[in-house]
């Protein structure tokens, strides 16, 4: 439990931290996503990232039981695939991204989601557990 706590406040106060990023400056976010998707570099190293914490966490805390810990378990499982996709198929990652240049509501309801999940992330990191 102490492990799924530590990662819980991690999580939720970066997540926190990247909502409210994202919905105060959209404009900025939009022109970094930009930036990301056209440099092979950043997707690559993006994915390294990704793959690494996501390997991190499964290792440390894959706990599949039926209570809040098991979100810690399904964030690595999504890390774990992201590297693996943007590692694998970095040439979609323009694509995906290119929804959130058409779409402003995308990074809106992103934005709204992060902030979400990083209250109860949080939440449950300092307050419960």
């Amino acid at each position: 439990m102490e492990t799924s706590i530590f990662i819980a406040r991690i999580f939720g106060l970066c997540y926190l931290i990247i909502g409210a990023g994202l919905m105060f400056n959209r404009k900025a976010f939009q022109q970094v996503m930009d930036d990301f998707c056209k440099n092979a570099a950043l997707v690559f190293y993006g994915g390294i990232l990704a793959l690494v914490i996501g390997v991190v966490i499964i290792l440390i805390h894959n706990v599949w039981v039926a209570n809040w810990t098991v979100i810690i378990t399904i964030i690595g499982w999504l890390a774990l695939i992201k590297g693996i996709w943007l590692i694998v198929f970095p040439n979609t990652v323009s694509k995906f991204m290119q929804a959130y240049q058409k779409n402003e509501s995308l990074l809106i309801v992103h934005s709204i989601g992060a902030l979400i999940f990083g209250a109860v992330l949080t939440f449950f990191g300092f307050f419960v557990g």
